[in-house]
């Protein structure tokens, strides 16, 4: 498992605990996580595929709704297969290398998310604040910078949280988690982490705060440019371009606001489980069930898809 050094163990692969340990337990959970799983990958890569087929699709909204299903895919396959295959397996082990890129990987891919939906809403306060000139604002070039400037974020607050937990030194190779996850890895180091718990503390309040903050703002001016509107059909139409995006806001803003900045209990660890499960399958596969059921564009253009093969 690694050598031992001064009482420090300096692991080369880690253990798994997962999420259970009754055999009929896991079976469920691997029948489960699979039918989520194959719904995450069908689902995304169908909103993926429809926004580059239909011209009609083309505009800042969907761009950004393209790159949200591409993290949200991307963040599946970082967990979500080898979830399935430690839920089959005696032993749920993980290399030491592949415990640090997944770490690395679906923390940049998280943060990256919550930056993206921060984008989207001031997308939708230039939609329906600004409609004249929602065009010349939202132009391609905004778009790619404040894509680019989601993921940019995301991978360096990764890449910090990533190196200060992983330059401890580890007492047990012994993970109580279903995946590499940055507070279970830090409760096996040999050291005092209360610096380590401040910094993951202020890294997930800006990861979190900040894109929250820009979404707060822009509803606050969104619902009171909807209130402006005379006519109910025209507050109706405005409030249904938002309607799918705030519903993605609540659920993820909301998870996470509850679990990392709400009071700890001494059931955190599990709570911290069942929201990381939340975020590796829950999350990726509503996203497009919320988009496409509640997305007129969405279903016409799945629709125009549909006849074409017939």
């Amino acid at each position: 498992m690694g050598q031992e050094t001064a009482n420090q163990t300096w692991v080369n692969e880690f253990i798994l605990l997962g999420l259970s340990s009754d055999w009929g337990t896991e079976v469920f959970l691997f029948v489960l996580i699979l039918a989520m799983y194959v719904v995450t990958v069908v689902g995304n890569s169908l909103i993926i595929l429809l926004i580059r087929l239909d011209s009609r699709l083309h505009t800042p909204m969907y761009f950004f709704l393209s790159g949200l299903s591409l993290v949200d895919l991307s963040y599946g396959n970082s967990i979500a297969p080898q979830m399935l295959v430690h839920f089959v397996s005696a032993q749920k082990l993980i290399p030491f290398h592949s415990c640090v890129l997944q770490l690395y990987v679906s923390l940049a891919l998280g943060g990256s998310e919550f930056f993206l939906l921060g984008a989207m809403s001031y997308d939708r306060y230039v939609a329906v604040c600004h409609p004249l000139h929602y065009t010349v604002i939202m132009d391609r070039g905004l778009c790619l910078r404040l894509a680019a400037s989601c993921l940019v974020a995301g991978f360096l607050n990764s890449l910090m949280e990533t190196i200060i937990t992983f330059r401890l030194p580890l007492c047990h190779n012994v993970i109580n988690h279903f995946a590499c996850e940055t507070l279970a890895v830090l409760r096996l180091a040999c050291v005092d982490i209360s610096f380590n718990k401040v910094m993951v503390a202020i890294s997930g309040f800006l990861v979190i705060m900040l894109p929250c903050s820009m979404t707060l703002f822009s509803y606050a001016h969104i619902v009171t440019a909807i209130l402006r509107i005379r006519s109910t059909q025209g507050r109706h139409k405005a409030f249904g371009t938002c309607a799918s995006h705030l519903t993605m806001v609540c659920m993820c803003f909301g998870a996470s606001i509850f679990t990392y900045l709400g009071p700890r209990s001494a059931s955190s660890t599990d709570q911290e489980k069942m929201v990381a499960l939340f975020y590796a399958v829950g999350a990726p596969m509503l996203n497009p069930v919320i988009y496409s059921l509640r997305n007129k564009e969405v279903m016409a253009a799945l629709r125009k898809l549909v006849e074409k093969f017939r």
